[in-house]
């Protein structure tokens, strides 16, 4: 972990209770061992939304629809959110969760390649969530860019990739690193860390 396991439990006990539905992802996503980005990171997420009133947002990587529900929650019902990810199966429970949600009407689902998806889907976006395969993380900070308005977010998760970006053993390892270093050498974004559950980097596009 990258905090002291006691700072994170009192993370989480100081959280407020759930919705149901989100406690349930969280529930399934333990017990199959699907990546989702947990209730501290969602909560990160949804005051992002809400301080930038981010309304179109694209999310890279989508898994089950965790994130995509805290987002969409967030940014309200007039918003336009897209969901992308390479799993049909992983799309097709995230369809079923939008819709217990309420929230299906403002989703935009994209299966496959994710910056295939984003390339394919013109305009800018208030906010990206970057949350791809990490060996991906550089090709999509030279993707995103030109798609976030000015003023606008560009949020990754796991940019402290399990404390491996210290001491990197593979090619993944050091992609996160490459990304990291860019992000923070990139003359369109100002960028800052924030080490909460496994990193999260938040860059404003200037």
């Amino acid at each position: 972990m990258i905090t002291d396991p006691k700072i994170e439990q009192y993370i989480e006990e100081l959280l407020p209770a759930r919705d149901p539905l989100l406690t349930e992802i969280e529930t399934y996503a333990a017990e199959h061992k699907v990546p989702i980005v947990g209730p501290a990171v969602g909560r990160l997420l949804t005051a992002l939304v809400m301080i930038t009133k981010s309304r179109r947002i694209f999310e890279l990587g989508s898994a089950i629809g965790y994130s995509t529900i805290w987002l969409a929650q967030a940014a309200g019902e007039d918003a336009e959110i897209h969901y992308s990810d390479g799993s049909a199966e992983n799309a097709e429970r995230a369809r079923g969760y939008f819709e217990r949600a309420g929230i299906a009407n403002r989703i935009h689902v994209h299966v496959g390649d994710a910056l295939t998806a984003l390339a394919k889907t013109p305009g800018e976006f208030d906010l990206i969530f970057n949350d791809v395969d990490k060996i991906g993380y550089p090709d999509v900070l030279e993707a995103v860019p030109s798609r976030i308005r000015q003023g606008g977010l560009f949020i990754t998760d796991n940019t402290l990739w399990h404390a491996r970006v210290l001491d990197p053993q593979d090619e993944t390892d050091l992609a996160v690193r490459l990304f990291n270093r860019q992000l923070y050498a990139s003359r369109d974004f100002y960028t800052t860390q924030v080490p909460l559950r496994d990193g999260v980097s938040v860059a404003i596009r200037l």
